[in-house]
């Protein structure tokens, strides 16, 4: 078999060309496990297997909700897909109501969990829901355990079923309902077809520059969002070994103990590793500090392809190898490629990492769209920065009049589940809406200036891109986060959210005493400090754009607290509810 028309083909593919013997790994118990390719195919099986036994029909929904992503989230899923039912990925972070919406709305009957916390919440709504059973990952009392749908399936007799359910899901079918995290309102059930995520896999695959069956990658995005689940079948195309990290705040130790190859991450982490290493580089003194940061002054700078000229490449070298070799090792030693999604990444951290040999190929695209639109690659000169790259090969992308991103292809969704209405609001003539202002240039790059939904006009009549000044804000190492605010005002403002490692950093060497953020953010000399940046920002906008006045907010923005989606998105309008006296003493002190 060698051509890959479903999802539940890669698993036979990888198998059959590259046989790996470490196809999984993940950490249980601090000790990395691995399952080899021929396994993750049989256990994949033995859960079709049991599904069937259990009356699993097809066209059923099946929810997933997992704390990390880990081998057992990938058995499941093919799983469920090659009896022709549906997986339904939910995000784990999300409110015990959301929960509850989701597994209404798809109709899940079955639901696998990967620990208690994700049970507990899942209890709570479990009776509002026409859950038949819960199947966990972790073992828990009084839980069902995922292996008991394993055991179920021990018995191979049913294996012509699972075959010929296989042999009926076509290219076209439903293969997972994604619900978006959403900015606003309920979630979308976006509906992905086969199709759809196999089509973006081969395309995006032509811009990778892997070695086939030769690789290691670390995952940690969540699985649930269509960006990393899209990325871990494409390794799988590829023949890498996939490695799970097992949190976020372990990844610098997966890092250096796996020593992966690749990766992908959201700009937020990547911003948080950059400000870690300017944070190490703070701390050295005499040569080994101007060293350090004549190189990175020298990474800001960067432009792909000797653009710089000869002395620039020279001195690139020179840095590469005193200062820039030691990141690499930081990041485990064997890193090529880092691929970024989801946001807009600043062209700070675009320049320095490629400088330092660790190209982030940042890529745009969205769920309903499976989700890659365009992606830079180093080779061919498709690399350029401040572009998301060239679009991917069957995919068109045109501007429309008012400058929005359209769409058309096969990776372009079949639509917003039981919401026709909704459907037909962002498809014309088959060209999906993306909601992104955007441009393509002469050869071919295109360019996001912002979301349409959040620019806005001032009283006086100007349109402002929110987007693009809340970037330049956050090059600054004093802001973790802003918001720029300001429809219907005379004046744009900004709320920003201050970076509280460096604030505390900061106040130690100016002897300022750091209580609490509440406390640090009334600070006259940080407010002093925090407009010197604000007012370095405005100098890349017109008059109209720039931010006049900002307030501190007292608190960490955070998935938890509700501020960011589980991509780490602003979610504008909780964030304008949660601050709105301080918006009133903005506009109206």
């Amino acid at each position: 078999m060698t051509e890959i028309t479903r999802i539940f083909d890669f698993p036979y593919y990888t198998l059959k060309t590259f046989n790996l013997t470490k196809a999984f790994t993940t950490k249980y118990n601090g000790e990395w496990q691995s399952i080899s390719s021929q396994e993750y195919v049989d256990q994949s099986n033995a859960i079709s297997r049991g599904l069937i036994r259990l009356g699993v029909k097809a066209n059923d929904k099946i929810a997933v909700i997992s704390s990390n992503n880990r081998t057992e989230w990938n058995i499941v899923d093919i799983g469920i897909l090659q009896t022709g039912a549906q997986n339904v990925p939910i995000y784990p972070t999300i409110s015990s109501e959301d929960y509850e919406y989701i597994l209404n709305h798809s109709e899940a009957l079955y639901c696998f969990v990967s620990d208690s916390e994700i049970a507990d919440k899942l209890n709570k709504i479990k009776k509002n829901t026409k859950l038949k059973n819960v199947y966990s990952f972790d073992d828990i009392s009084g839980e069902n355990s995922w292996t008991d749908i394993l055991e179920l399936g021990n018995d191979t007799s049913n294996q012509n079923e699972v075959q010929s359910r296989m042999d009926i899901v076509k290219p076209n079918d439903l293969a997972t309902l994604i619900y978006t995290s959403g900015t606003t309102g309920k979630p979308k059930g976006v509906m992905l077809s086969h199709e759809n995520l196999v089509s973006n896999v081969a395309a995006s695959k032509k811009r990778v520059s892997f070695k086939q069956g030769d690789s290691k990658a670390l995952s940690f995005l969540p699985v649930c969002h269509v960006f990393e689940r899209m990325i871990l079948y494409l390794y799988q195309y590829c023949g890498i070994e996939i490695y799970f990290a097992e949190s976020i705040e372990k990844m610098s130790d997966n890092l250096k103990e796996i020593k992966p190859t690749v990766m992908t991450a959201v700009p937020r982490l990547y911003e948080k590793v950059y400000d870690k290493i300017i944070a190490k580089g703070s701390d050295l003194s005499g040569i080994k500090k101007i060293l350090f940061f004549w190189a990175v002054d020298l990474g800001l700078k960067y432009e792909p392809y000797g653009q710089n000229g000869w002395w620039y490449e020279f001195q690139l070298k020179i840095a590469r190898k005193l200062i820039f070799s030691k990141w690499q090792e930081g990041l485990g030693g064997n890193l090529e490629l880092m691929v970024s999604g989801s946001a807009a990444l600043q062209q700070r951290l675009t320049r320095v990492f490629a400088a330092a040999n660790l190209p982030i190929m940042e890529g745009y695209g969205l769920t309903e769209t499976s989700p890659v639109i365009s992606v830079n690659d180093t080779r061919n000169g498709g690399f350029k920065v401040g572009t998301v790259g060239r679009i991917i090969d069957n995919v068109e992308a045109k501007i429309a009049e008012d400058g929005e991103i359209l769409v058309k292809g096969p990776n372009v969704m079949l639509g917003y589940f039981k919401d026709p209405e909704k459907t037909k609001e962002v498809m014309t003539d088959g060209y999906f809406h993306t909601g992104d202002i955007g441009e393509v240039s002469n050869e071919g790059f295109l360019k996001i200036t912002d979301r349409k939904k959040e620019m806005f006009k001032t009283s006086g009549g100007k349109y402002v891109a929110p987007a693009l000044i809340e970037n330049q804000l956050k090059q600054s190492r004093f802001i973790e986060q802003a918001m720029v605010i300001g429809e219907g005002e005379k004046m744009p403002a900004a709320l920003i959210q201050v970076n509280p490692d460096f604030i505390k950093e900061w106040a130690h060497m100016h002897d300022i005493e750091y209580i609490s953020l509440e406390n640090i953010i009334k600070n006259k000399k940080l407010i002093g400090r925090i407009e010197e940046e604000v007012s370095s920002c405005n100098m890349n906008f017109g008059k109209w754009e720039q931010v006049k006045k900002f307030e501190l907010t007292p608190d960490i923005w955070s998935i938890d607290a509700g501020h960011l989606t589980p991509t780490m998105k602003m979610k504008r309008k909780i964030i304008k509810g949660k601050y709105s006296s301080i918006i009133e003493k903005i506009y109206r002190p």
